[in-house]
């Protein structure tokens, strides 16, 4: 896969012999002229000139063919421009004519032979250079890192991974660079950024999002995401959250200016460097962007990120920016998790089984909100930047990174990769061969072993079951196997929807409350489907009154006991939550059953059930004056018992508002 970042082979000076670094007396060779045109190189590549260094030394050759520093110079000028096959050939060069001449050399070969893919070779120079290694304890650590990277990359040639790239199309592509795509959960607005000529830039092109909606199962003909995101400057590394309402994007340095206030009269001000803004969509327009906040944005440099299905969590690169050199060294993945008050907290750093000594990009969370992708040079690889994976475990740690094999990644760089809600389609962006121009976005089917979880996506409408207006509410699922808010999200509050997407096979408590409304509680198990066709859950919130019954449907109790089991807890948190706020509020505690077994039985144990919700309300704070509670057997069936499914409907616990 050709990429995005490609490998650049930097002439960093100060890694090389000191007899490279500037011109000496004791050389090689002898012959002057050769000399002359080396000294002539050294400067030219002092300067970062690297054309005419390379035009020098290859006088500088021609003159004497046995000149040593002059082919190893000649080797990192070609890797320098990009061309290391080139390289390889003067290092090898430089060997032959002296075997023991530099250890440094041999390291140097490896270097660009892991460049052109040749890794079995590139493991034998590595070794050879461990054997005698450099003072430099960072070129040894580099060195031992290359080796691992070889011997993973050795056997994943030769076991390599299904990968069949397929051009996504016109609607897309264009003559332009098209890359950093994400999507919507429901896959029918797909967002990029396409880099187009600008005559009003001062680098004389600029980046814009652009979007494309899905027509009968394609993608139509991408269009401006318009005036209030795109400007005439740069806009970068979108992310959308699962029901597209909201967008997080990258705004560089160049667009404010801290000290003197400048935004260019577009109200953009950051914290330094690259910064993250956020969006939110009005109607068909979005609304002004905001910068995330301190809690995102540092001094150092934040970009590419990506957003949770839980409607909460912001996850980022952010690099280094050295003070001295403003040099950006070191990004990680990060984390940043939203508040009560719309504000996100301290960022803090993903583990070490994620981020590295080496370089962490382009992450990207699957809206399972389980499964990992992103892109590193830091863990064993192909030798450049590969993408990985990495599956939270049931402790909510994320898992060993796992790299997703050959040919999807190479000795290139690979990044941003974006994968489909089902896990069975990734997205990325190439400039290979066969293209309509420059970088396209590409689709391939991604084998299953590298799939995320399966989900399925949640859509309904929250609304006043008076007047049915739409209402914005706060919705809360809550997985209760381990009693975790997986997703806290907000209706919308121009038509009251929400989508919301989820795992599958799971046991949720789906509650939604808003201030002067009764909440509303819901259980289901979403169960895996070959459609995977989305749940629909549609809520009405009743205004609190007198006599309003709201069923607690994720009370549990033990068959024919009245023992609170532990999945119980946090419906019944959630009921203590909203008398708390309301706090004059009296209910009555109504315990029900299904007709099966004795009546006088059945009573009983309604009695005790709901007494037992109210000893936990009790000890939760909650003053005993404002609670009652009875016990009505199967006196109130709400349905028919003519079935299970009817029987356990029957089975239920209620508040009753008594007195307000």
């Amino acid at each position: 896969m050709n990429k995005i970042l490609k490998i650049l082979f930097v002439f960093v000076i100060c890694h090389l012999p000191s007899y490279i670094c500037h011109a000496q007396q004791n050389y090689s060779s002898k012959n002057k002229k050769a000399i002359k045109h080396y000294e002539e190189a050294v400067q030219f590549a002092n300067s970062r000139d690297g054309e005419n260094a390379k035009k020098s030394l290859l006088v500088a050759i021609e003159k004497d063919n046995m000149f040593i520093e002059a082919h190893m110079m000649l080797s990192y000028i070609y890797g320098d421009l990009k061309q290391p096959e080139k390289a390889v050939e003067e290092m090898k060069k430089a060997i032959e004519i002296s075997p023991g001449f530099s250890s440094m050399n041999y390291y140097s070969l490896a270097k660009f032979q892991i460049a052109t893919g040749n890794y079995k070779d590139a493991k034998q120079n590595l070794l050879r250079f461990l054997k005698n290694p450099s003072e430099n304890k960072e070129i040894n650590a580099k060195a031992e890192q290359w080796s691992a990277n070889c011997d993973f990359a050795i056997p994943a040639i030769e076991n390599p991974v299904p990968f069949k790239p397929v051009n996504a199309g016109t609607g897309l592509n264009s003559q332009y660079d098209e890359y950093f795509p994400c999507m919507t959960a429901d896959e029918q607005t797909f967002l990029f950024t396409r880099n187009l000529p600008s005559k009003s830039s001062p680098y004389g092109w600029q980046e814009d999002f652009y979007v494309s909606d899905k027509i009968d199962g394609k993608w139509g003909t991408a269009y401006s995401i318009g005036p209030k995101i795109n400007t005439e400057r740069n806009e970068g590394a979108p992310s959308l959250s699962a029901d597209g309402n909201m967008l997080f994007f990258v705004v560089s340095e160049e667009m404010y200016d801290n000290a003197n206030g400048h935004d260019y009269g577009l109200g953009r001000k950051g914290y330094g460097s690259c910064d993250i803004f956020c969006s939110v969509k009005e109607g068909n327009d979005w609304s002004k962007p905001r910068n995330a906040g301190s809690g995102v944005n540092t001094y150092h440099w934040e970009t590419q990120p990506s957003f949770s299905s839980d409607g909460k969590t912001l996850y980022f690169i952010r690099g280094k920016r050295e003070a001295s050199s403003m040099e950006i060294r070191n990004p990680d993945i990060y984390m940043a998790v939203m508040g009560e008050n719309g504000q996100f907290g301290k960022a803090i750093p993903l583990s070490g089984v994620i981020n590295t000594k080496g370089n962490e990009q382009s992450v990207f969370i699957h809206p399972d909100n389980q499964t990992l992708y992103f892109s590193s040079d830091g863990h064993p690889g192909m030798g450049g930047l590969d993408i990985f994976m990495s599956r939270r475990q049931p402790n909510g740690e994320w898992g060993e990174s796992v790299n997703l094999g050959y040919p999807i990644n190479t000795f290139s760089d690979e990044n941003s990769l974006l994968v489909s809600r089902d896990g069975k389609i990734a997205y990325f962006a190439s400039d290979r061969t066969g293209g309509y121009g420059g970088l396209d976005i590409y689709t391939f089917d991604l084998y299953e072993a590298a799939q995320p979880g399966k989900t399925i996506f949640v859509k309904g409408k929250v609304f006043d079951a008076v007047t049915k207006l739409p209402l914005d509410a706060d919705i809360d699922v809550v997985d209760l196997q381990t009693g975790n808010s997986v997703v806290k999200w907000l209706s919308n509050k121009t038509n009251g929807e929400f989508f919301i997407c989820l795992p599958v096979n799971k046991n949720y408590a789906f509650n939604t409350s808003k201030t002067a409304y009764l909440f509303y509680s819901e259980n289901f198990v979403l169960n895996e489907s070959k459609d995977y066709q989305p749940f629909v859950l549609n809520i009405p919130l009743s205004p609190i009154t007198k006599d309003s019954i709201v069923v607690l449907r994720n009370v549990f109790f033990e068959t024919n006991k009245f023992n609170l089991k532990d999945e119980s807890k946090s419906e019944l948190n959630k009921l203590v939550d909203f008398l708390n706020k309301n706090s004059i509020l009296e209910i009555e505690l109504g315990g029900h059953t299904d007709n099966v077994g004795e009546r006088k039985l059945n009573q009983v144990l309604s009695e005790n059930r709901a007494k037992s919700v109210l000893e936990y309300l009790v000890a939760n704070g909650i003053a005993k004056e404002r609670l009652t509670f009875k016990g009505y057997g199967d006196t109130k069936p709400v349905v028919a018992n003519d079935s299970d499914e009817h029987r356990q409907m029957n089975r239920r616990t209620e508040f009753k508002v008594i007195s307000k």
